[in-house]
């Protein structure tokens, strides 16, 4: 009998015992009971690297969000000079506070919204540093952000486009009726949940806090213009502004002055560039100012550029 063949086969065979025995208890690792949310969260977020993630939690698609660094300003510049040269604090950007804070003000929000009947994630639990909360999705059916369906939309053409745009209208006055104002009204914040209700996501801010409630409800409307505006203006502005008005016809005439005076302090954004090199929040900005001229003001006037 050869002894390194022996000896190689007894170091095999322990190898192999060692790699199959079974692990210690405590190297097990814990899985929370189904709708123990709190205990998922308190496991689940010093493990997360994302701000935001979705996991699964037996059979639910939950959201954890963790506390993160404040949003720098820088991204909102644009918005933040214009705001500035047209003495319009509506359209102002109102500062992400970051870390805790913003998880306190998310978690407030969607607990407020929810009380007044409106579609948002349920908070499921809450730490200082993060936030756990459903899906709006319902029975494995996925929900589909406005902004998306607004782009598919647009290549079937204007009527479909404006029809999905009008579904957009008809959410943020819903919002408003129930005395609310949104966070962030812009489309990739509105999404149409499986039976058709359009839902709210994204309350890291919350404008009132520097805002009345009549300049947050104008800022809603103002802010789902601008995010619509490029497409609006290239497919059917007039169609559109028939159906703005139809919208601001029901809203608190204080909300429809805010956005008049909005309108006419815009005016001078129509000038602004509209080549991509000036980047696509200047674009955004022209055609908001563009349509609004259009709608609220003189139209020989607002489509002089």
């Amino acid at each position: 009998m050869n002894p390194l063949r022996r000896g190689a086969s007894t170091r095999l065979h322990s190898a192999k015992g060692a790699a199959s025995a079974p692990a210690p208890l405590d190297a097990q690792p814990v899985v929370p009971a189904p709708g123990d949310y709190a205990e998922f969260l308190r496991l689940m977020l010093p493990k997360q690297q994302k701000n935001v993630a979705s996991h699964r939690l037996g059979s639910e698609r939950v959201w954890l969000k963790k506390a993160g660094p404040r949003h720098g300003k820088w991204g909102y510049r644009v918005m933040a000079a214009v705001a500035r040269m047209a003495r319009l604090d509506i359209i102002k950007p109102v500062p992400n506070p970051g870390g805790e804070a913003a998880i306190a003000t998310e978690a407030r929000r969607l607990r407020q919204l929810a009380a007044a009947g409106l579609r948002v994630p349920a908070v499921l639990a809450q730490q200082p540093d993060g936030l756990l909360i459903s899906d709006l999705g319902q029975s494995g059916r996925a929900t589909v952000v406005l902004q998306e369906r607004l782009d598919h939309a647009a290549a079937a053409g204007p009527a479909a486009l404006l029809a999905v745009w009008r579904e957009g209208l008809a959410a943020i006055a819903r919002v408003h009726m129930r005395g609310q104002h949104l966070s962030q009204a812009f489309d990739r914040n509105l999404v149409q949940c499986p039976d058709g209700v359009i839902g709210y996501i994204d309350f890291e801010d919350d404008p009132s806090e520097v805002m009345t409630l009549t300049e947050c409800q104008a800022r809603d409307w103002l802010s789902y213009l601008h995010s619509t505006a490029m497409m609006l203006e290239a497919a059917a502005p007039e169609a559109a502004g028939q159906h703005w008005h139809a919208a601001l016809a029901e809203v608190d005439a204080e909300v429809r002055g805010r956005i008049a005076e909005a309108a006419r302090r815009m005016k001078w954004a129509q000038k602004l560039p509209a080549s991509r090199r000036w980047g696509r929040d200047t674009q955004r900005v022209r055609a908001v100012a563009r349509l609004l001229g259009r709608w609220h003001l003189a139209p020989t006037a607002a489509l002089q550029n």
